[in-house]
């Protein structure tokens, strides 16, 4: 199937709205890579946590709760030092299984000097039939009423 990526610099605090939603739900998406790169690297140190949810977030912390259902994946990126000796360590996770048919959002902390996150996201793109497309609409909607 088609692979669709975005990317994008969120500054700290920042959300992005990915726009995947149809009039007819019948296009979903799986998340197949999520990457992240300093806007500025090894100038400054750096811990972005940046996370990706099925629901557009009031709130936009450093927290990660892999319970929350709306969450679909998380990402870390950490460096110290200056430019002479950077120490860049990242981490993501992911779900790679579930299948989504509506928007999503991007959001962005820094809990250190407030620096600005690169990130990278590829999607496959899935064609689905009237059964799984009301499926996946319902998951959202189940998932955002909690």
């Amino acid at each position: 199937m088609p692979i669709k990526s975005f990317r994008g610099l969120l500054a700290d605090g920042g959300q992005d709205t990915i726009v995947l939603h149809t009039n007819n739900g019948l296009t979903g998406y799986r998340l197949v890579k999520f990457e992240l790169m300093a806007n500025t690297p090894g100038v400054v140190e750096i811990a972005n946590v940046v996370k990706i949810y099925t629901e557009e977030q009031d709130a936009i912390d450093a927290v990660v709760d892999f319970s929350d259902q709306r969450l679909l994946g998380a990402g870390y990126l950490e460096s110290h030092g200056g430019i002479q000796d950077a120490n860049y360590r990242s981490n993501s996770v992911f779900e790679t299984s579930r299948i989504f048919n509506q928007d999503i959002f991007v959001t962005h902390k820094d809990v250190k000097t407030g620096e600005a996150c690169n990130y990278y996201i590829e999607l496959e793109q899935i064609k689905l039939d009237l059964s799984e497309s009301t499926t996946a609409t319902l998951k959202d909607i189940r998932n955002t009423a909690e």
